[in-house]
This record gives C-alpha cells, structure tokens and sequence, in this order.
C-alpha cells in the first residue's frame, strides 16, 4: 500500500490512475497551498502578458531586476541580497555548489528533497531524531554539537508545522556562528507568521542563507518561484551557480504581483489561523493527535489501534479526499498523515470521512 503514495504531495494523476478516479473527483489535502487561490491581479497581469508576443518571444530578464525589487520590498530586504530561482531545490543546489560543506546535519523528520540534494553533492547527511512527544522542536545543544559544517532547519518545521521562536532561531544561529557552521534555514511557510521570520539577518550573520517560497502562500504552485537571501558576497556567488533564466516571464510577473498585495497577505494569515484552529479542535474530539501548527498544516498521529495506511488508502476509495502519506519521512511512525488547510466547506468534509474512517478503523 505504501508505494502507491508518490514522494510529494499534490500527484494527483497518480492516484487516480491508480484507484480508478478521475482526477476532477479527488479533492487533495496532500499540498499545502493556499486554498483561496492565487491573488486576483495575478490572473490579471498574466491576461495582460499574453496579449504581448514579447512575453514569449523575448527571453526573461537576465537578472530579474523587477522581481528582486518586489520580493526585497515584500521580504524588507535589499534586492542584492536575494537570488531567485524555479524552486527550493535548484537554489539549495547552488548554495551547496558554493559553500565548503562535507557534512550536513537535518534533523528528522524533514522534507525528503533535502536529503536527496545533499546526497547528490556526496555531503554525508547526520539525522538526530527529536522526541515526537515534543513535536519535533529544535534543541540548540542537539543542532550544534558535532563535526558537521551546515544545519538545514525548516521554520515552520516540515512536515509538523511546529514554529521555532524568532528569539530562538536567532541564538540557534549565534551559537552555529562561533562554530563556523552555516544555518540553512527554509522559511518556504514563514508567510503565515512573518514575525519569526529572520530574512532581515542575513547582512549581521554570514553563515546564515534563508530560503522563501512564493508559491505556496500564494497559490501558484504551477507557476514555479522560489528565492533565497543571504548577504551580498555569499548571494553574488550562489547566484553564479544558478543557472540563466532559471524564473519564466510570466512567472516572474505573476510572482510580482501576488507579492505587493497586502490586503490578500493579511486576509491570508487571518482565515488559515481561523481555519486550522478549528481543525484542531474537531481532530482532538476524534482522539487524533495534532502538532501545534504555525503554518497551513496538521501533522495527524493516529491512535495506535488505527492502521493509518488503511485510513490513508479508505480515504481515496470511499471519500475521494487524498491526505499526505507521511511513509518517507524519516523519523515518523505509521501512525503519522498530514493534511493541508483548506476552505470550511472542504475542511468540514474531512472531519466527516475521517470520523467515518476512525470509527471503522
């Protein structure tokens, strides 16, 4: 039953070739974007760019002069500290190719491309297991402690949703600092609780790269968009490393747009808090355990008399909802599913098929 989930959510052909559903049917909690859809002048500027044959014909901004200055001004950074690139992983590609790392700590459980990237640059890759009983949180003496060169953290954690503490980011940095270890810190869902965010720490700290993500937040995940920041030596070289017109024109001014609008951030932050708030508590009164979420997601461990593969497949078969599958995260149980924040209506639905399958577990 495992493989038939696929490695990140959102696969949806998959699944329903699979399980014989069409994919219109499925309704997907696998992905965590933003269930609203992107912000309406997105649509706009893309309608606008595709009555000018210059947006296909030409190539893309070399160095994505206009995107740069939209994501600094949204992320109140300078633009010479950011590069940009189609996604996490091509960036993440680029600061390895630059920095002197032979050994990289990641704590589990993490996002499973992070090891992937590390293990095709021959970086040995150390995974401490933090208790699940505290949620996965970070613990300074746990990141610090050893020979390896780079810590890569996700804030929120991933796939728990957990929020480190800005205060606490920050000395987990300091310390890492005294140490010559370099904080590879992916803030790809830090857009729902800005504060802790510590982009704005890259000049002060030269050990420290941030990763940020439009896509998710703002509903774009097909428009492929991602940037990092760090200060301007160490951006100057990771931008060598990247390859040329890696961002589209079109999703250069998508991303542009999604960015300058305040009111869609704010409106945003507030219904995912509300929402999530009240999954939360109706996952609690069905007896399932749930992380502490900062970010658009649930970490779900299931009672231990409940198969959650079973839960996991009946879910598809009966209901047409799709949760993640959390097999290939290292250091979670067969216990653990994620599921996505979506729209009350969507989120309503699940709470019902997952009463249905946990009272028939």
């Amino acid at each position: 039953m495992i493989e038939l989930a696929p490695l990140h959510g959102g696969q949806l052909r998959k699944i329903a070739d699979h399980f014989g559903i069409p994919q219109s049917d499925l309704l997907d909690f696998s992905a965590n974007i933003n269930p609203d859809g992107p912000p309406a002048g997105v649509f706009s500027i893309l309608r606008q760019a595709l009555d000018e044959p210059s947006i296909l014909t030409n190539y893309p901004d070399l160095d994505e002069t206009e995107l740069r200055q939209s994501l600094a001004h949204y992320a109140n950074v300078r633009p010479d500290n950011i590069v940009v690139a189609n996604g996490f992983v091509p960036l993440l590609d680029g600061v390895l190719k630059v920095l002197p790392v032979r050994k990289c700590l990641v704590p589990a459980p993490a996002f499973v491309e992070y090891r992937r990237v590390l293990n095709q640059h021959k970086i040995e890759v150390v995974s401490p297991r933090p208790e699940s009983s505290s949620c996965f949180r970070y613990e300074i003496g746990d990141l610090i402690n050893g020979s390896h060169e780079a810590i890569l953290l996700a804030n929120p954690q991933n796939p728990s949703g957990v929020l480190c503490p800005r205060e606490m980011m920050l000395r987990i940095v300091e310390e890492a600092a005294k140490r010559k270890i370099y904080v590879l810190l992916d803030e790809a869902f830090i857009d729902y609780c800005p504060e802790a965010s510590l982009v704005r720490e890259a000049d002060r700290f030269q050990n420290l790269i941030v990763f940020r993500s439009v896509t998710k937040f703002f509903g774009t995940a097909g428009l492929r968009a991602a940037y990092s920041i760090a200060n301007a030596e160490l951006r100057d070289q990771v931008q060598e490393a990247i390859a040329p017109w890696s961002v589209t024109s079109l999703a250069s001014r998508a991303a542009c747009a999604a960015v300058r609008d305040e009111a869609y951030a704010r409106r945003s932050i507030s219904l995912n808090n509300e929402r999530r708030d009240q999954m939360q508590t109706a996952l609690g009164e069905l007896g399932i355990h749930v992380c502490p979420s900062a970010a658009n997601f649930l970490l779900l461990c299931l009672p231990s008399s409940i198969d959650s593969q079973q839960v996991w497949e009946r879910l598809i078969r009966e209901h047409h909802i799709i949760l993640r599958n959390c097999f290939n995260y290292e250091g979670l149980s067969r216990r653990h599913l994620r599921t996505a924040v979506r729209a009350d209506l969507e989120n309503e639905r699940l709470m019902e098929a997952l009463a249905h399958a946990v009272e028939n577990g």
